[in-house]
């Protein structure tokens, strides 16, 4: 199996800009998904996000950029690069409704050269708990059964880049957790997931990374390791303190909410200085980092 040289990113999505007509649709994005890393894609109806989806498989072309993976431009002979990555697109996944979900698979395995096909195609319809509809018409399935089988045909190859647009779209609580467990299994055996979703505060569990868009561009990224560490200091003079909080080197972040002041960084050096410099400190407790009402911030101010 191919990868970029050590160290290389999986994916990299280049400057990439989409019109159509004279209308554009995204405009100049950029990122990259390292190995084992995933990236959620989160954005109003209309941002792009379904665009974009589409741009990083290769089922539309950028009108300018480029997209890498494992450090072949898939729009220029990077086909071959294409075996490696797993997709579902523009869900459900479209499959032969006379068939059972078992048939389906194994043709896809068959096109797709997967060893140990019987095997592989047994593994993922257990972990997706399809066993009992397996040899069903997918005709016959719910909506959420036909999203789980679509999230195996595009594991069932075990693929080092794995792109959903909106993975648990129609799915009850229990497959939406049941899809997310399944996401964090593919992350920690190295395959980059990048994602669109609605659903920010179940992802934000497991998510590495945040991209949101706004009018067809980027217009935030929330690197979510840290993103908890803020903390609520109940003080004396929360005007004052916050002034001293803003001009510490070791402060990243520092702002009032009501009577409180939000802050990053060191919990214990940000009390002492406050303290040395004559504030009361009456509370101190962590302050969770909330993903869906960031997002709604970012966009309302967009």
């Amino acid at each position: 199996m191919p990868n970029g040289p050590d160290g290389a990113p999986n994916l990299v999505v280049e400057n990439v800009s989409k019109r159509y007509g004279r209308k554009p649709v995204l405009e100049r994005v950029s990122f990259k998904l390292a190995p084992g890393e995933v990236y959620a894609l989160a954005g109003p109806n209309g941002s792009g996000k379904t665009t974009l989806i589409r741009l990083v498989t290769g089922l539309a072309f950028p009108t300018s950029g480029r997209v890498l993976m494992l450090g072949e431009n898939i729009h220029e002979g990077g086909y071959a690069v294409r075996r490696y990555l797993g997709a579902v697109v523009e869900a459900p996944a479209a499959f032969y409704p006379y068939q059972s979900g078992r048939a389906n698979l194994e043709r896809l395995a068959w096109l797709s050269h997967v060893e140990n096909a019987a095997e592989r195609i047994r593994d993922v319809l257990f972990g997706l708990e399809l066993v009992a509809v397996a040899d069903q018409p997918v005709g016959s399935y719910s909506l959420g059964q036909r999203q789980r089988l679509g999230l195996a045909a595009a594991i069932l190859a075990r693929p080092k880049v794995l792109v959903l647009d909106e993975p648990t779209s129609g799915l009850d609580p229990d497959g939406i957790q049941k899809v997310h467990e399944i996401l964090r299994e593919q992350a920690r055996a190295g395959v980059s997931v990048l994602l669109s979703t609605h659903h920010l505060r179940e992802v934000s569990a497991y998510t590495d990374r945040v991209g949101i868009l706004g009018g067809g561009r980027l217009i935030d990224e929330v690197v979510m390791e840290g993103a908890s560490e803020r903390y609520r200091l109940r003080v004396s003079e929360p005007g004052r303190a916050l002034a001293v909080l803003q001009t510490l080197p070791f402060v990243e972040q520092a702002q009032l909410k009501g009577d409180v002041v939000v802050a990053r960084g060191p919990v214990d050096e940000m009390v002492r200085a406050l303290v040395e410099d004559g504030h009361r400190v009456y509370e101190v407790s962590a302050d969770y980092f909330d993903l869906y009402e960031y997002y709604r911030e970012r966009i309302k101010h967009a």
